[in-house]
């Protein structure tokens, strides 16, 4: 094949993956790569924090899932993972803080065992009556073809474990609510199961156990970092590809040509023509939508369908303390808390022990988009108390904080998202040389996200 040209639509860890793969396999290729923004990186980035490089993205990369960590290695970088020191986290409630469960599936239980004291005596009896229930089947329950989380979990487990651990859980991956969230999208492993072991309790512990026997090494972490930060990559990926990285030049249209691909870019009144053989859109789902309208009509309206949550992390960092609180805390709504959780990352990573305690806090869900109604040092105030009063900090008067608003950061997987992320895909696939990948589609975690870049590059190549 005789060098062509990929122009990208987004610089984040999707479209980032996209061009170095696309180099590593056609080195002569050219690869551009349209950011609208000022930044690489999307949701991946880092800050200073008393001294160290500090994640107020991704924090964490799921080890045993093998794509972020070879990707790592492929950069040269394998020797920066770190591993954590700990996980142990524990749940916020109103009577108290409990250790999170050992062995649920996204909070999901499977069994009654070790569900005292975060659940009520009558929560953890609905749990274990989950047995007498008459069977889950294809013909009655599981009949349509999707289901909201908290509606099949509130049905056959009762509210506690909908509200004290799925909740948490999935507020902290998606900035969702259960209520609303699609099992089938969220919880693929459980959903899976569901119809031949008749229960979700059954349906959890075979997922459970299918993700331990998958595990290719059942000695290594869960989850690991990388030493200058998770928003390091994306640097090291433009370096390695050689992509050419254009900031500040929106894509605002894209038309067929008789040789591939035509799009306007730049400054809306005077755009610029690029030309492009192959074409791979990662933005986020409405400006995907707006981009594909003339060239893939069919997938406008169900990447219409995907709306998003805001969010804001807020960095913090104390006086070194002693804390009781392991890697962090869940904090659920029921709580009346501002915030949704706390990482403790100079406990849970080693790299970051010594000098200073540094905490991570995150504020905002779908629908609760009032909470970030005010401007940052305000907001940096209300979780910084929050914070002190959770961890019961003896020095609670931080030495830095830094606030990173993700304004419409995280796609909502609803009830029929994968009906969605289906139609989208096969009207994009119909037309040659395009194709569409990102967060919005078969995960938000960082190894989903280069799965799918990967996947992309398959179609295209």
């Amino acid at each position: 094949m005789s060098p062509r040209r990929l122009v990208v639509v987004g610089a984040g860890i999707t479209g980032l993956a996209a061009a170095f793969e696309w180099h590593r396999r056609r080195p002569d290729d050219e690869v551009v790569v349209l950011e609208a923004g000022d930044r690489i990186g999307g949701k991946l980035d880092r800050v200073e924090l008393a001294g160290h490089w500090y994640d107020t993205g991704p924090e964490a990369m799921l080890a045993r899932v093998p794509e972020a960590v070879q990707l790592v290695e492929r950069l040269g970088l394998a020797d920066r993972l770190v591993a954590p020191a700990t996980t142990q986290a524990a749940v916020v409630l109103p009577d108290g803080r409990h250790p999170l469960p050992a062995g649920t599936v996204l909070g999901v239980p499977a069994s009654a065992e070790g569900l005292d004291g975060v659940l009520t005596p009558d929560g953890v009896a609905r749990v274990a009556a989950e047995a007498d229930l008459p069977p889950l089947t294809l013909d009655g329950d599981l009949s349509s073809h999707d289901v909201a989380v908290g509606a099949l979990l509130r049905a056959r487990l009762g509210d506690e474990v909908v509200d004290r651990l799925v909740e948490p859980l999935l507020g902290g991956v998606y900035a969702g609510r259960a209520d609303e969230l699609s099992l089938a999208a969220t919880m693929p492993q459980l959903a899976a199961h569901l119809p031949t072991a008749g229960s979700v309790l059954g349906a959890a512990a075979a997922a459970r156990d299918a993700g331990a026997r998958s595990r290719f090494d059942a000695g290594s972490p869960v989850f690991v970092t990388v030493a200058e930060g998770i928003g390091s990559l994306p640097a090291a990926l433009v370096a390695a590809s050689g992509a050419e990285v254009r900031l500040r030049t929106p894509a605002h249209g894209l038309v067929r040509t008789p040789s591939g691909f035509e799009l306007s870019v730049g400054r809306a009144n005077v755009p610029e023509r690029l030309s492009a053989d192959a074409v791979l859109v990662t933005a986020p789902a409405p400006k995907a939508a707006r981009l594909l309208a003339g060239v893939a009509p069919g997938a406008v309206e169900p990447l219409q369908g995907i709306p998003y949550a805001s969010m804001a992390v807020v960095a913090m960092a104390f006086p070194a303390q002693e804390v009781a609180a392991g890697s962090g805390l869940l904090v659920p709504p029921v709580t009346g808390r501002l915030v949704k959780g706390v990482t403790v990352s100079s406990r849970k990573w080693p790299h970051l022990d010594g000098g200073h305690l540094l905490v991570r806090s995150s504020v905002g869900r779908f629908r609760d988009e009032h909470q970030l109604q005010r401007d940052d040092d305000d907001l940096a105030a209300a979780v910084v108390a929050d914070v002190a009063d959770l961890l019961q900090l003896s020095r609670p008067e931080p030495v830095a904080t830094r606030v990173v608003r993700w304004g419409g950061g995280l796609p909502q997987y609803l009830v029929g998202h994968e009906e969605r992320v289906d139609a989208v895909r096969a009207a994009v696939s119909a037309v040659p040389g395009l194709a569409v990948a990102g967060a919005a589609f078969r995960g938000v975690g960082v190894p989903a996200c280069i799965r799918d870049a990967y996947a992309a590059v398959d179609a295209l190549l």
